[in-house]
């Protein structure tokens, strides 16, 4: 069984509760169509299943095949450092078709954040060691392709992809509550 090397921290983009059962992380891209139409799948498990489920987002940018995955997860970070990374998370998958940076520029005007500090932390990187950091992170945990979910760690393999997740996490509460 292949499993979590990295575990889930602070530094992480963490929606629901620290006291869930269920700890959902997923590595995703934000260009990556797959990743596109998972979104509802997980924004669905979510509801779901709150408050015993809660989602890690981590950057897994496979900038060979999409050139804007990259600057789309700094977008996300700077967003973060500000407060507003689920926001901006949810616009970039919203908006996923037309991914560009004027595009990632009018989304943080859209999110009142500042378009000259998005621009300079682009141009610096300043977030990219964060995009790194999680991009290594899920290649030491066998990640190799987007999206790939961990379920308490455990890498989830369906052969329906996500849609396979709620009945997952139905029998891993059902087992926990025994």
């Amino acid at each position: 069984m292949v499993t979590l090397k990295v575990p889930v921290t602070s530094r992480d983009h963490i929606r629901g509760s620290q006291d869930a059962v269920v700890t959902l992380v997923e590595y995703g891209d934000y260009e990556c169509p797959y990743c596109g139409a998972a979104q509802p799948i997980v924004e669905r498990v979510q509801q779901r299943f709150s408050p015993d489920l809660r989602l890690v987002f981590r950057h897994f940018p496979l900038t060979e095949v999409h050139p804007h995955a990259g600057p789309a997860a700094e977008t996300a970070e700077f967003a973060g450092a500000n407060g507003k990374f689920w926001s901006m998370h949810d616009a970039l998958f919203a908006n996923q078709r037309r991914l560009s940076v004027p595009l990632m520029m009018a989304l943080a005007s859209s999110l009142n954040l500042s378009t000259v500090a998005l621009r300079d932390a682009l141009a610096t990187g300043r977030y990219a060691e964060k995009v790194q950091a999680d991009f290594i992170g899920g290649v030491r945990s066998g990640v190799n392709g987007t999206p790939t979910f961990f379920i308490n760690g455990a890498r989830f393999d369906s052969p329906n992809g996500a849609f396979g997740l709620e009945e997952a996490i139905d029998r891993l509460l059902l087992a926990t509550t025994r």
